[in-house]
């Protein structure tokens, strides 16, 4: 593939990642309702032994409507706009950096084929960074979503007026050091979670390819594999996704020292002990049931703006 020409220098460089946090955005307002029922699902029962705690929601369907019964329906779209926010910044460094290194080449194989190795490194690297530059918006989407009515409250509660209102009391609280607390907890969230997503998604592509199944539908072969990636990404990412909801949420001493957790391998350990395996596996379903539509939409709508940008481009 010939990749020395300006106008694919100039889409790999700053479009590819417009698009990507474009795509992402359209599907982050889709499935946000189902994050906010799985970090409620996730909180619930911390740091308890299984079966000595009572359980407010009994399973993803119950959660969701006790939070529209006692929270109002709009509250299923708690932390929308830092969590979109956070699509654009992730997702654009993600999804872009995985189509600019597919462009030039750089995780494929001889074949044309998605070179795994290189894949993990790649997409898996770029998640981290995106992680890392959005974990402010990460911290408020997850401390705004586990906000709840008292008499259905799961983990500690923040008390904000709204998103804005968390950025001021952060920022009062500790500027920079305070809007960035628990940063790390995300990086190996990401990592697992983007190497998984989207080396999965390349493989499962490669096989429809080679199957020669639609030859002429590129937006249903992107939709099957990414269906596949998604749900790949849930089982494996679930663990550390448990671990940044409970890290990111945490109440947190005047230094900004956390309350419970100390750190990753803390909270890992106190966890697994308290609540067993089962505890880092809490809302595995509504995980699935966010990320996998979110994988097929982002990866969907990316494809889709993908075509319009290159059609705008030849008029």
């Amino acid at each position: 593939m010939n990749v020395t020409s300006d106008a694919i220098v100039k889409k790999t460089m700053g479009v590819e990642f417009a698009i990507g946090a474009l795509a992402a955005a359209g599907a982050g307002f889709f499935t946000n309702p189902v994050d906010v029922v799985k970090v409620r699902l996730q909180l619930q029962g911390e740091l308890e032994a299984r079966g000595t705690y009572k359980k407010i929601y009994k399973n993803t369907l119950h959660a969701g409507y006790l939070i529209a019964k006692h929270e109002g329906i709009l509250a299923l779209q708690a932390g929308l706009i830092p969590a979109l926010g956070f699509q654009v910044v992730l997702n654009g460094i993600r999804l872009g950096a995985y189509k600019s290194a597919q462009r030039y080449e750089l995780i494929v194989n001889e074949q044309g084929n998605t070179d795994i190795l290189r894949t993990i490194l790649v997409s898996g690297t770029a998640g981290c960074v995106g992680a890392a530059l959005g974990s402010p918006l990460y911290l408020v989407k997850t401390q705004i979503q586990a906000q709840s009515a008292k008499s259905i409250a799961v983990g500690y509660q923040h008390e904000y007026a709204g998103s804005w209102d968390a950025y001021k009391s952060l920022w009062k609280e500790g500027g920079i050091a305070a809007l960035y607390r628990g940063w790390h907890a995300g990086l190996p969230r990401l990592f697992v979670g983007s190497s998984t997503q989207l080396t999965t998604f390349g493989l499962a592509l490669d096989w429809l390819h080679s199957l020669n199944i639609f030859p002429d539908r590129p937006i249903l072969l992107t939709f099957l594999a990414s269906a596949i990636g998604g749900s790949c990404v849930a089982i494996a990412m679930q663990p550390f996704d448990v671990l940044a909801t409970r890290l990111y949420n945490q109440q947190t001493d005047a230094v900004g020292k956390g309350a419970l957790y100390g750190g990753i391998g803390d909270a890992l350990i106190k966890i697994f002990r308290t609540e067993g395996l089962t505890g880092l596996y809490k809302g595995t379903f509504p995980t699935w049931l966010r990320i996998a539509p979110h994988t097929v939409l982002c990866l969907v709508f990316y494809e889709k703006l993908d075509q319009l940008y290159d059609r705008i481009r030849q008029l």
